[in-house]
């Protein structure tokens, strides 16, 4: 979220009261667009709209998209109707598209028949494409050529193309049936001699991504082969879209935030932490604290049977059980981050766990080395003691399996690993850990 800038703000509104209309058009020419959206932000609905509409409606839509999305829908709904629409077609094809994804289904309808009829066409093109899957992040703002053109005249068309394309650094080759035949870098043609065919110079057989894929498959292969854009295709290898690096790193941003809020066992809130409503983000929290409440009762019932005269015991369960819980929040976070990057797949299971069990009982025996110390100086005998570290190798043994295949299994049934969040794995623990704990102490205490 931007912070408007206060010192400025006076200096707007006297502009906006004298009708200073070359004077705004001088600030918002001179400076970036996103300088321009954080110095304004403090403005009220109407101020901004008055600003706004001073300035041309090209360089509006190059601002807008820069204010946080709660403000963009706020200014919407406020806005002239007969301006938005002049202001949305001119808006870059996936900033529009994350608005009119935010906006009620009526406001929607309401603004598109203000927008000219081809691109209307693109805006429900891209709203037709599921949250989250890389038709969602496209753009259709893209240069693209026929093969059997010369480089000479490919440089002639791109110029026309440029100032409607948001990247020509790659440029898309395609047949009569916008098939996608390969793609040719501006560098390559501009080194080329002008005779020179497009065919000879393109690179064949180019990755792309299925219009219907999730945006996870877009980021791993835009990071893997070192994309500054992707090519998105349909099912007959239909040049739709491209998705730029730009994008994909807003998508990852906002899906590192989310995993992160899901690790720490809150529902991602989807909004700036100071906008969210006290109301939802109480549901969003309060909802895995009374799962996890729920099992620390378990947890406190199973205690609540022990019945044992060896009371030094007592004073090395938090010591136990937390063993067990870190070593399972460390392995489900190395899984789950391993699976969100592509490092690991679904398919390398076996090994995982095999790596996650020789890493439990090398912890848990590292760990039972001082536990052990530390409880001869409680226990009645050497004897007795033992069970301090048998559990604690125990425990970590089953945190590192418990923390690696939980994420392992909701992957399997296409859920999000980051739901296994550390806390939820820690709880398991716990009940287990305790069960466990009782059974060793039982075993060779009786």
């Amino acid at each position: 979220m931007s912070v408007a800038n206060p010192i400025l703000i006076p200096e707007l509104r006297v502009m906006l009261a004298e009708g200073d209309t070359a004077g705004l058009r001088e600030v918002a020419a001179e400076l970036h667009p996103a300088t321009v959206a954080e110095f304004s932000e403090g403005l009220e609905d109407g101020e901004l709209w008055q600003m706004l509409e001073a300035l041309p409606v090209e360089r509006q839509a190059e601002i807008f998209p820069y204010y946080p999305m709660p403000r963009q829908v706020e200014l919407v709904k406020a806005g002239d109707r007969a301006h938005l629409g002049p202001l949305i077609e001119w808006m870059a094809p996936d900033n529009r598209d994350d608005l009119l994804r935010e906006l009620d289904p009526e406001l929607v309808e309401e603004i598109l028949p203000l927008v000219a009829k081809a691109e209307r066409h693109d805006i429900r093109m891209l709203l037709s494409c599921p949250e989250g899957s890389a038709g969602s992040l496209m753009t259709t703002e893209y240069a693209s050529l026929p093969a059997d053109v010369t480089a000479g005249e490919a440089i002639t068309r791109l110029r026309s193309q440029a100032p409607d394309s948001e990247s020509i650094y790659y440029i898309y080759v395609l047949d009569g049936e916008r098939q996608l035949l390969g793609f040719v870098s501006l560098r390559d043609l501009i080194l080329a001699k002008p005779t020179a065919l497009v065919a000879d110079l393109m690179q064949r057989d180019p990755i792309s991504v299925r219009v219907e894929e999730p945006r996870e498959k877009v980021v791993e292969k835009l990071a893997r082969f070192d994309f500054i854009a992707i090519p998105v295709v349909d099912d007959r290898n239909r040049l739709v879209g491209i998705v730029t690096h730009d994008d994909v790193l807003d998508a990852v941003r906002q899906e590192a935030t989310d995993d992160a809020q899901r690790i720490a066992a809150i529902q991602p809130l989807g909004e700036s932490y100071l906008e969210a409503a006290l109301v939802s983000m109480t549901w969003k929290r309060g909802v895995w604290l009374a799962i996890l409440f729920a099992t620390a009762a378990v947890t406190a019932m199973v205690l609540a049977k022990w019945r044992s005269p060896h009371a030094w015991l007592v004073a090395f369960i938090p010591l136990v059980i937390a063993s067990g819980g870190n070593s399972g929040n460390q392995s489900a976070t190395l899984v789950i981050t391993a699976l969100s990057t592509g490092d690991c797949r679904l398919t390398d299971w076996p090994r995982i766990l095999r790596r996650e069990l020789a890493l439990g009982l090398l912890l848990g025996g590292l760990l039972a080395v001082p536990g052990y110390l530390l409880a001869l100086a409680y226990a009645p005998t050497a004897a007795a003691a033992a069970v301090i570290p048998l559990t604690i190798v125990g425990v970590v043994l089953m945190g590192t399996l418990v923390g690696s295949a939980l994420p392992l299994l909701f992957r399997s049934l296409d859920l999000d690993p980051a739901l296994m969040s550390n806390p939820f794995v820690s709880a398991i623990v716990d009940i287990v850990g305790i069960v466990l704990y009782m059974s060793v102490a039982l075993a060779l205490l009786g």
